[in-house]
């Protein structure tokens, strides 16, 4: 559930656009706010006074900070060695469960009690393994473009008592599923190095009390030589709370902080049990003065998505029924499309409110919604009878038709009812941004 606001959150980040660390307010003692009463406080600010147009060329001012910011993780040597382990990594699959399962990057830190060298053959395009009793690790090339072997990542894991089954595929013979049963560890570490010089570290750690793969408590921290440090942690109780940042030489340059009601234990056990969902809020941060609020009604907007999704879809008709009426079916599809547009449209503005507010400002800028809309169409020609064969043809010259292709736009409201969408709102640097900003997570996702 949390991946969702995460989501929503990063959709909308492009307008989340700070000024330098010299705007921010002078630091005083203040009592640490529980995130309720951060959102009370936020969301008790007056919306800002600045006209639409006035807003926009203040945002685009303020984005040049963020995307220099971002502009730096294109050097980090860091970034490059690990996307270039998951590179070789799917040039040839590693097994550390010793021919169980084939893993990847991610897989190393969530794993405890394997161990071996494996190191790159570049003639080969193979890694060639060492045993070893005591350490589990990787020696390969820092860059795509280089064949010597001058980057070691190590890693090592502490056992808890959780044992866990993990989905390995389908046995050939016996059409059966078949899984690796493995102990996650209770805490891990991890070393990057880069001729001989350390890149990254990364530590995690979790506490069990149940028998599955939510732990209680959990903590991970990767910290980059480039002067990234991305930190994610966790508690689960009757309040779950989630939160996490990333820095840059000490700078927040993004950070959330999340509350959720959802049983967890209980949705692992069966994720359709909309009722377990529960309600979650939270803060999302950039650069420690723009915010969004969100506040969900996780389960009633997984109700109302169910509602939607027993939606019943027009039937295709047969392609050997002469009596068939293809374009009474293509109508019912873009009516049936469009409700289901509309719908997703309306059950997000319902269940989950969005505010973006300028902490610096001390304002509330506009409230995020969505409305569904059309993003270009597509023409085409109605299939005709073909008498001698029975069958309807697509022979390119039937009546022609049109399909709309749809999505759902996310729009700006401000105070006075204006609503502007936002890719029509702001320039290219903002779009520059976004993409800025989505390569950036999307490296740290390959972690």
């Amino acid at each position: 559930m949390i991946k969702k606001f995460i989501l929503l959150s990063l959709v909308a980040s492009q307008l989340m656009i700070s000024c330098s660390s010299d705007d921010s307010p002078t630091n005083e003692p203040t009592k640490e706010l529980t995130l309720e009463e951060q959102i009370a406080e936020l969301v008790k600010q007056p919306y800002s006074k600045l006209t639409p147009t006035e807003q926009k060329a203040k945002l685009e001012v303020e984005a040049n900070d963020m995307l220099v910011q971002l502009d730096k993780s294109k050097s980090s040597s860091a970034i490059e060695a690990t996307e270039n382990l998951n590179r070789l990594l799917d040039i040839s699959t590693v097994d550390i469960f010793s021919g169980k399962n084939d893993n990847e990057v991610e897989d190393i830190l969530n794993i405890s009690g394997a161990y071996g060298i494996y190191t790159w053959n570049n003639a080969k395009k193979i890694w060639d393994k060492t045993e070893s009793k005591t350490e589990l690790k990787f020696v390969f090339p820092a860059k795509e473009s280089l064949t010597a072997n001058n980057a070691v990542f190590s890693s090592k894991g502490v056992s808890s008592d959780v044992k866990v089954k993990f989905y390995d595929g389908y046995n050939n013979t016996k059409d059966a599923e078949v899984y690796d049963n493995l102990y996650l560890p209770s805490s891990s570490d991890a070393t990057l190095t880069i001729d001989n010089k350390e890149a990254a570290t990364f530590t995690q750690t979790a506490k069990y009390s149940s028998k599955n793969q939510s732990p209680d408590e959990f903590a991970y921290k990767m910290s980059l030589n480039d002067g990234y440090v991305w930190e994610m942690s966790g508690k689960k109780g009757t309040a779950n709370t989630s939160t996490a940042k990333l820095t840059y030489n000490g700078k927040n340059l993004v950070s959330f902080n999340a509350g959720s009601s959802a049983e967890i234990d209980k949705l692992i056990e069966n994720d359709a049990l909309v009722q377990y969902r529960g309600k979650a809020n939270g803060l999302f941060t950039l650069m420690d003065n723009f915010v969004i609020i969100a506040d969900m009604d996780l389960a009633t907007e997984a109700a109302d998505q169910a509602a939607l999704d027993n939606i019943a879809r027009p039937k295709e008709p047969m392609y050997n029924d002469p009596k068939a009426d293809y374009k009474a079916y293509y109508t019912a599809l873009n009516a049936y499309e469009k409700k289901i547009s509309e719908g997703n449209a309306a059950n997000a503005n319902k269940n989950m409110k969005l505010i973006l507010v300028s902490k610096k400002d001390g304002t509330k800028i506009a409230d995020i919604v969505q409305h569904s809309e059309k993003d270009g169409e597509y023409t085409f020609k109605l299939p005709v009878w073909d008498a001698q064969y029975k069958m309807w043809d697509w022979n390119d010259t039937g009546e022609s038709f049109t399909q709309p292709y749809l999505y759902e736009a996310y729009y700006l409201k401000f105070s006075d009812k204006t609503e502007v969408e936002m890719s029509a709102y702001f320039s290219t640097g903002f779009e520059k941004l976004q993409t800025k900003f989505d390569d950036f997570i999307a490296a740290f996702n390959k972690q």
